[in-house]
């Protein structure tokens, strides 16, 4: 609606201060020259605004000028109540502030929308930790947020999986990304974008130098490609089970990021057929969890892994030790 499209523009100015016309039609997703009458009626109903054009151009409130905007929606004032996790605010230190903050915007809001904030802050929680994700480390933020706030490089002592030493970096930090409750640095390390889990940093340290990032490239551009580098990581190995029906829903749940299509299933049959895709072939060895439900159709080379384990397990437990090949 345009009431909320001027709202948001005079938000947005109030809070930037001078920003270009086309900025703020991508943002809001109009043309620039809606972005024109947007201002002309904001002008013309007592509001002090300019547009300045030019290379250096953009549209600007008159300065000192100030309004107390509090015509939050409904819907507005209840998404405001949802609260995310609090462990992301107590790892920043924000907890009090977090709910000093909504202490003031329930005072702020109009009358009629506070029964409805304070009804969903009881009543929706939202929790972005995992099931039986295990204890989480102790991690520290405070150094890592000095330089991110501050622009400044850092030197870190990082223990990668499975690595016995930590190696040293200098990176130079975007921001930080909580996902589903752990923490990440995303960083550029030699002009490339790297993924920093922050609970293996060993430890940080604050640079005199001022961070050196790529030009026009912001934290959510960096996250975006380092996600796609994770989620979308070519499989290259393709392995066809088969599954006893008794434990199909399992199977899928706990699957479901390395199926390629989902089972063709009649219903009838004791066994369900599918087909998965791996980066590596131990990683196959997750199989193993559903014991006999689970068979490996091929390829071959798949199979005689899980057998080679299976066979390790079972000497182990049995008090031998079978020789493993190494891949």
């Amino acid at each position: 609606m345009k009431s909320d499209r001027l709202l948001s523009i005079l938000l947005l100015l109030q809070t930037r201060g001078r920003v270009p016309a086309r900025e703020l039609a991508d943002r809001l997703e109009v043309s620039v020259r809606t972005i024109y009458r947007d201002v002309e009626a904001l002008s013309a109903s007592g509001v002090p605004v300019y547009a300045e054009r030019g290379r250096h151009g953009g549209i600007e409130l008159l300065a000192g000028f100030r309004t107390d905007v509090t015509g939050l929606t409904a819907d507005e004032s209840r998404a405001l109540f949802i609260l995310a996790a609090q462990g992301a605010h107590a790892a920043l230190g924000l907890d009090a502030a977090l709910g000093s903050a909504l202490r003031k915007v329930m005072a702020a809001l109009p009358a009629p929308h506070r029964p409805a904030a304070e009804a969903t802050s009881r009543r929706v929680l939202v929790d972005a930790t995992r099931w039986k994700g295990g204890p989480q480390p102790a991690v520290d933020l405070d150094v890592l947020q000095d330089a991110v706030f501050a622009d400044r490089r850092l030197r870190l002592r990082y223990r990668h999986s499975g690595a016995a030493e930590p190696s040293t970096y200098t990176v130079d930090p975007y921001g930080l990304v909580s996902k589903a409750g752990v923490w990440y640095l995303i960083a550029d390390r030699r002009g490339r974008p790297r993924l920093f889990r922050v609970d293996r940093v060993r430890s940080a340290t604050l640079l005199s130098d001022p961070v050196r990032r790529r030009p026009g490239v912001e934290l959510v551009d960096a996250w975006e490609v380092l996600r796609r580098r994770v989620e979308e990581r070519p499989g290259g190995l393709d392995v066809t089970v088969r599954v006893q029906r008794s434990r199909l829903d399992l199977f899928l749940r706990l699957n479901s990021a390395s199926l390629t299509a989902l089972p063709e299933d009649d219903g009838e049959s004791a066994w369900v057929t599918a087909h998965l895709s791996y980066g590596f072939i131990r990683e196959a060895r997750t199989l193993l969890a559903f014991g006999e439900a689970v068979e490996v159709l091929t390829p071959p080379e798949v199979r005689e892994e899980l057998a080679g384990t299976a066979a390790a397990i079972s000497a182990l437990y049995e008090g031998e030790r079978v020789p493993r090949r190494r891949r």
